[in-house]
């Protein structure tokens, strides 16, 4: 496999259904990296410590971290709401923070009418996720279609008691965007 399929396939299997090759992802989204690779041997994906290591230190989004000991890994961000195996959502044990006064949310065209009707939702996710720069929400918008840029006024949600978390990738999380803070291109 190379670095990329590797990534995805973590990415399933550490944000969305670590159950799928027989995994427990711990309260905050951890599994013993040995566990997982034996999980993936099982699975047909002979991966070793080393790809592992490469991916989390190579991948430019930074969607996987190790534990402060080392021996477990997870996704730093982006699991599904309710993570099979799981009795609740993961939390990844972030402080809220104050983030700058305006972020940005990267999406396309055909999601626009909803948005105006419901805000930004997290939906399956545990959060809903903004970016500090408009070139990082134009990247993520541009992955199903031609990018539309929305504006968050963060700097009035916090004021109306949102709370904000910072993933270890950079990534601003909220549990969900209200219309009023939205402004639409």
């Amino acid at each position: 496999m190379n670095d990329v399929d590797i990534s995805k396939y973590l990415s399933y299997v550490l944000r969305h259904k670590p159950d799928a090759i027989g995994i427990t992802l711990d309260p905050n989204g951890y599994v013993k990296t040995d566990v997982l690779l034996d999980a993936a041997k099982k699975d047909g994906k002979n991966l070793s410590q080393a790809d592992l290591y490469r991916v989390v230190q190579n991948n430019d989004k930074k969607r996987f971290e190790y534990s402060p000991d080392g021996l477990s890994i997870r996704a730093a961000q982006g699991h599904s709401n309710t993570v099979a195996g799981m009795a609740a959502p993961v939390d990844l044990g972030l402080a809220s923070q104050i983030p700058p006064d305006v972020l940005y949310h990267g999406t396309t065209g055909k999601a626009i009418d909803d948005i105006k009707k419901t805000g930004l939702e997290k939906r399956k996710r545990t959060h809903v996720h903004l970016s500090k720069d408009i070139n990082t929400a134009i990247t993520v918008g541009s992955r199903h279609g031609k990018p539309v840029i929305l504006v968050i006024d963060t700097k009035k949600m916090v004021a109306d008691g949102y709370k904000f978390y910072l993933s270890s990738n950079g990534v601003w999380l909220v549990d969900a965007v209200p219309v009023q803070y939205i402004t639409f291109p």
